[in-house]
């Protein structure tokens, strides 16, 4: 069997902010939807820090396979049906081995999760915010390598996909 593409979905300002205090630092209805509808039916990859960031009636995210990364993952209290990994390899491969044809594995967050996992992505899928924002987590650069395979302007951001050079 192929295996699945593996991409990378994330928002960051023109500083590369992508959080603040374990959140977003803004709120963007229309990049939540991006968001929804790109990873709807796959399979999300995020550490334990993003899986507490979410509201917890959105945990796990509906219609998607969950996979947490933590390194004291047998500690992790997590609903039946949520996959746990200790390491962002550990993830990926269990994720690449429970995708059916046709799902992606998305790598959802945060920072750490992200420079681990940015080197084994197809294609990086970016929305960046207007402006600059606090924060105390920053996205990798990840530039070298990918091509700019398409850009969209949205209201308040820009939608743009990285494909692996």
């Amino acid at each position: 069997m192929d295996k699945p593409c593996i991409a990378a979905i994330v928002a960051m300002d023109e500083g590369r902010v992508i959080g603040r205090d374990g959140a977003l630092p803004w709120h963007l209805p229309e990049d939540l939807r991006h968001f929804r509808e790109l990873t709807s039916g796959h399979i999300v990859v995020m550490g334990r820090k993003t899986w507490d960031s979410l509201p917890p009636k959105f945990r796990p995210l509906p219609g998607r396979l969950n996979v947490v990364v933590s390194r004291n993952a047998a500690a992790l209290d997590l609903p039946e049906g949520v996959l746990r990994a200790q390491s962002p390899q550990e993830a990926i491969e269990q994720a690449c081995g429970a995708a059916k044809p046709g799902q992606r594995v998305w790598v959802i967050g945060g920072a750490e999760i992200y420079k681990a996992t940015l080197p084994l992505c197809d294609e990086v899928h970016l929305t960046v915010v207007s402006g600059r924002h606090e924060g105390d987590a920053w996205l990798p650069d990840f530039e070298e390598g990918f091509a700019l395979a398409s850009e969209a302007p949205g209201e308040s951001c820009t939608f743009r996909t990285f494909v692996r050079a």
